[in-house]
């Protein structure tokens, strides 16, 4: 009997795993829920800005790409959907709740700490520079803090 190589052995395992995955239902729901009401922003440069860098984790717009339906991508992005929308939704700004980590945003952007680097790996027009990150902070402040 012939013996498989070793090299095609782990591929065949890796092939294998990766379609069972598949089968793993959670992170394949793409829901959009409605939008409720967004915040009362100063001008729309500032909410175009928002909508690049933050809108598909931070709202109820979501663009769900084409990686989003293979796992495991899948359950990371809806992953950071779920946390993104539960701490600040600018699409449900009219519910309680929606806003629980207003008080953060100027410490995230300003640290790097948002866009996370994984969502910039896949989303360059993201990347925000320094300029930008004052701008964002100060108008985030001006439309949100009303």
């Amino acid at each position: 009997m012939h013996k498989l190589p070793t090299w095609l052995l782990i591929i065949i395992v890796i092939v294998f795993l990766g379609g069972v995955i598949q089968l793993i239902p959670y992170g394949h729901t793409h829901a959009n829920p409605p939008i409720t009401g967004e915040p009362q922003w100063n001008n729309s440069a500032i909410r175009e800005l928002t909508k690049r860098t933050c809108f598909d984790c931070h709202s109820n717009e979501t663009n769900w790409r084409w990686y989003t339906n293979i796992a495991p991508s899948s359950w990371l992005v809806a992953r950071d959907v779920e946390e993104g929308r539960d701490r600040l939704n600018f699409s449900e700004w009219d519910k309680p709740g929606s806003q629980k980590d207003f008080d953060e945003i100027e410490e995230v952007i300003q640290e790097g700490e948002m866009p996370p680097f994984q969502y910039l790996l896949l989303h360059p027009e993201a990347r925000l520079t320094a300029v930008e990150k004052q701008d964002l902070i100060q108008a985030l402040h001006a439309s949100l803090a009303k």
